[in-house]
């Protein structure tokens, strides 16, 4: 991660100079005082941003657990990326007072100055996406919503119309820092009554360590009809360095008996019938399986012993798995739970309109999507990772109502 930020430190001091221009030009009619406070703020913030990653890539690499990591590169993506979206309203300026100079060049009139009012329109609009990120790094992490969805079965037997199922999806313990917030987000997941509650992967960023201190509150998540989960990409620990194959099994074991512990049904390649009155729907689970990261699971496995025809459940923590295995897959899967995007934690969603730069990587990234008569939801994610907030695509609480359908 660290070595990408060194790459780009040149051209990030290159932005900041350039930046300072309108920067100054804005800030020329405030007092000496208030100009210079500005002016030493922005510098010292981006400077010390800087002398903290070199410090951390040359010197003490271990010094910061992830968490704070993630808030380190919150902190960077605050610095450039306001920058990056005035950028081509600042080459546009520059470019207009330099047609302007070629033309009067013959008359000696002087390099024209940067505008005040260009100043201060590029200082405004830079602003927007600075507040932005600062409310997602602050408050947007821990935003939960809850998504509702009632889907529609002619198959649905009779006793599990209405039946209820809570998703929670992408946890990332790791990266949590506020235990009060945390609290909020599994209360208002119980609060859902849901029959049946599932968690979709990747609990932990990399190792079961992380866990420690969320084992009890994540432990008071519960459902009559049980707590079940998989497996993510994450929980293997593939992303970190081991001293051995031996302790990264060892991390692996733990973290399933740490699931154990807390009152969750792991499901590795497996089903259960979950029964009512006398009827049954299948919940199937599979290891992590996806396209372009590791492929544990094993579809084939985990559906043999599957009564063709019968309504079915998948948990899947990648939703690639679904146009690639579990679609073309002879026993249908009426609905699969997915997460694994986080909706890049970064987004717009406004009634009528979602967008995010994931959905150019996945044809399924956020919602409900079905074809035919089969059904996916891509949670949004409970936690983070990678850069510690949200924007725009705020953390998910998935709560499903399977109906049958009337004629």
């Amino acid at each position: 991660m660290f070595s990408r930020i060194l790459f780009i430190i040149p051209i990030w001091l290159i932005l900041d100079f350039y930046f300072f221009q309108s920067l100054k030009t804005a800030t020329q009619t405030l007092s000496s005082t208030a100009r210079n406070g500005i002016h030493w703020a922005y510098w010292l913030f981006d400077l010390l941003l800087i002398l903290i990653i070199l410090y951390l890539m040359f010197v003490n690499p271990k010094l910061l657990p992830s968490k704070y990591i993630f808030l380190l590169v919150g902190f960077v993506l605050l610095t450039l990326i306001p920058k990056l979206l005035v950028l081509p309203f600042l080459i546009l300026e520059d470019l207009s007072r330099l047609a302007a100079y070629a033309w009067n060049l013959k008359n000696n009139v002087p390099y024209p100055e940067r505008r005040k009012f260009i100043g201060q329109l590029i200082v405004g609009i830079s602003s927007i996406p600075f507040l932005a990120i600062i409310y997602g790094m602050s408050r947007g992490k821990y935003q939960y919503k809850v998504h509702h969805h009632t889907l529609y079965f002619d198959d649905l037997p009779d006793a599990f119309n209405n039946f209820t199922i809570t998703q929670l999806s992408d946890v990332h313990c790791g990266s949590f820092t506020d235990h009060a917030s945390v609290r909020r987000g599994i209360e208002l997941a119980n609060e859902q009554q849901s029959d049946l509650l599932v968690l979709t992967g990747d609990l932990v960023n990399n190792e079961s360590m992380e866990l420690d201190e969320w084992q009890s509150l994540f432990a008071r998540l519960s459902a009559p009809f049980g707590v079940y989960s998989i497996l993510g990409n994450h929980d293997y620990g593939d992303y970190t360095e081991w001293p051995s194959a031996e302790a990264k099994a060892a991390n692996l074991h733990r973290l399933k008996t740490m699931q154990k512990e807390m009152g969750f049904r792991l499901l590795l390649d497996e089903h259960v019938r979950l029964e009512k009155d006398g009827q049954s729907i299948n919940l199937v689970g599979v290891q992590n399986w996806g396209k372009n990261f590791a492929r544990y699971g094993n579809l084939g496995k985990a559906m043999s012993t599957v009564e063709n025809g019968s309504f079915t459940v998948l948990l899947s923590h990648d939703p690639t798995h679904w146009e690639a295995e579990i679609l073309p897959h002879p026993k249908p899967v009426h609905l699969t739970l997915a997460g694994h995007t986080h909706g890049m934690q970064f987004g717009i969603e406004i009634p009528g309109f979602r967008w995010s730069a994931v959905k150019y990587i996945y044809n399924q990234w956020a919602g409900l999507y079905n074809k035919g008569n089969q059904y996916i939801n891509v949670n949004r994610g409970f936690g983070f990772i990678g850069f510690s907030g949200r924007v725009g695509i705020w953390p998910e609480i998935s709560v499903i109502t399977l109906k049958k359908r009337t004629a």
